[in-house]
């Protein structure tokens, strides 16, 4: 693949011997969004999900030197209207009306409402669309429905996406971080899925740019909604999820308390080992638990990788076949009569609480059997991501990035529970349908066989140090935001 702009400039970075094009963005480049965004009046932000309230905001302060309007659609008497009314959206002042009303007048129409709306609602978004109009989306998911339903986009209209590489609080969050810190904000991925008139790719670079998107790189709607969707259930979410409480019991069966069981799982991955695989990479946190540490990494590693691609390799195959995303709509049907219920009354994550109100931040231990199931599971996802041809960048952010710089520093803050129970509905059920297979198969083959002294793949620790995903991490460390983000 490759792109180019008759707006931004376009880079390249080298990546394990394969060259991709970034563009770098920042505050500087807010001038040029009147010209990528020529001929647009006005911005529909459709939905007050996860990205809607971070989309919305970041377009409309970054787009304050141009006459365009952002206007938030929602549906009438939605229970989010007051929090767009909160965020200085309006009736009054004709930035927030009713969805199909704001999809019919919008020049670009950023459909950021539920996966399971989207496939309920999109005929009737694609019916209001005027001819020449840009549909933007966040994430490919529609585009594996309609494939799944042999449905297609009108032919004249651009279709585009933009895919911040992170939640939308992490979106907004960082952007308002880069106020005083240019450059701070989500890397995003975007797609062309058809372009009508030659203006696709510089409208959603705009659109990147916009939302303060420090680098933008390329992908496709398919490439994007199977990779996300993958890494939602895999290490993002399901993964972490299963892997603390099968080490959260596991220590506790071999004598720790409950608090310092949770502290050597829970608060381990989400504290010392994702600072570590941040600033320095997986390899960093093999360096950092010490040649002591090293014997027990290696072993959990060698053990937890097979059981774990397992999983892994299946849930890519249920996402690549459309299965996943037809269970997701099937699940939405359900939910209208059975919502879903909260995962943060086990005893693992009310522990949870108790030791993030006594938390030490220094006194947090970097185990090093957390870190090997942890990081083997992060590599078993790498590996099937590049046997089936997802570039570098993407690779890296779906596996690695996203999980350490945006996902767990939330769950640091406020616990893995909440972070499940606040993302969509797509990835809530895909955390409770995956979480208990990692949960099982590292509980009753990794575990076991550790403890009964079978002999384990020692090759595999070899080649995770030597594999090519690290000088990649390296390449896109360069390109990290210059600040961490906050959570409050």
């Amino acid at each position: 693949m490759s792109f180019t702009s008759n707006i931004f400039e376009v880079g390249t970075i080298q990546l394990e011997g394969h060259q991709e094009q970034i563009v770098k963005g920042g505050r500087h480049l807010f001038p040029l969004l009147g010209r990528a965004f020529e001929g647009i009046q006005q911005i529909g932000v459709i939905g007050w999900g996860s990205q809607g309230p971070a989309q919305a905001q970041n377009l409309r302060d970054s787009l304050q030197q141009t006459s365009i309007k952002v206007k938030v659609g929602l549906r009438p008497g939605s229970s989010s209207m007051d929090e767009a009314r909160a965020a200085g959206f309006t009736e009054a002042d004709g930035t927030l009306g009713e969805m199909f009303a704001v999809v019919a007048e919008s020049d670009l129409v950023i459909l950021l409402i539920s996966d399971a709306a989207q496939a309920e609602l999109f005929e009737q978004v694609l019916a209001k669309l005027r001819p020449g109009a840009t549909l933007g989306l966040s994430h490919g998911f529609l585009v594996g429905h309609m494939k799944n339903v042999g449905a297609k986009f009108p032919a004249n209209i651009n279709v585009i996406g933009v895919c911040p590489k992170g939640m939308g609080p992490s979106v907004r969050r960082l952007y308002v971080q880069g106020a005083t810190v240019n450059g701070a904000g989500i890397n995003s991925s975007f797609a062309v899925e058809q372009d009508i008139d030659g203006r696709a790719t510089d409208l959603a670079l705009g659109w990147s740019v916009a939302i303060g998107s420090p680098y933008t790189f390329q992908t496709t709607l398919e490439s994007e909604f199977k990779s996300d969707i993958y890494g939602e259930r895999g290490i993002l979410l399901g993964a972490v999820h299963g892997i603390i409480e099968s080490l959260y019991r596991r220590f506790i069966v071999n004598g720790m308390s409950h608090e310092d069981a949770f502290r050597h799982s829970a608060e381990a991955i989400t504290g010392p080992i994702s600072r570590i695989i941040s600033k320095q990479g997986m390899l960093g946190v093999y360096k950092a638990v010490g040649a002591d540490g090293r014997a027990q990494f290696e072993v959990a590693y060698a053990a937890s990788y097979p059981a774990s691609k397992a999983i892994l390799s299946e849930i890519y195959d249920e996402v690549s076949s459309g299965n996943e995303i037809r269970s997701v709509i099937l699940a939405g049907e359900r939910l209208k009569t059975t919502p879903m219920g909260e995962i943060d009354g086990t005893e693992t994550w009310q522990t949870g609480k108790q030791v993030r109100a006594m938390r030490v931040e220094d006194e947090i231990p970097l185990d090093p059997f957390t870190a090997g199931v942890y990081i083997a599971t992060m590599m078993a996802q790498i590996d099937i991501l590049l046997a089936h041809g997802h570039p570098y960048s993407e690779v890296a952010n779906e596996s690695v990035i996203e999980a350490v710089d945006s996902l767990n520093p939330y769950m640091h803050a406020r616990g893995v529970s909440y972070m499940v129970d606040n993302c969509s509905t797509t990835a809530r059920l895909g955390t409770r349908k995956w979480a208990s297979r990692f949960d099982y198969r590292l509980t009753e083959e990794s575990y076991v066989a550790i403890d009964t002294k079978q002999p384990v793949e020692t090759a595999l620790v070899d080649r995770f140090k030597q594999h090519e995903i690290h000088q990649v991490l390296a390449e896109c460390a360069k390109l990290r935001p210059p600040v961490d983000i906050f959570v409050e």
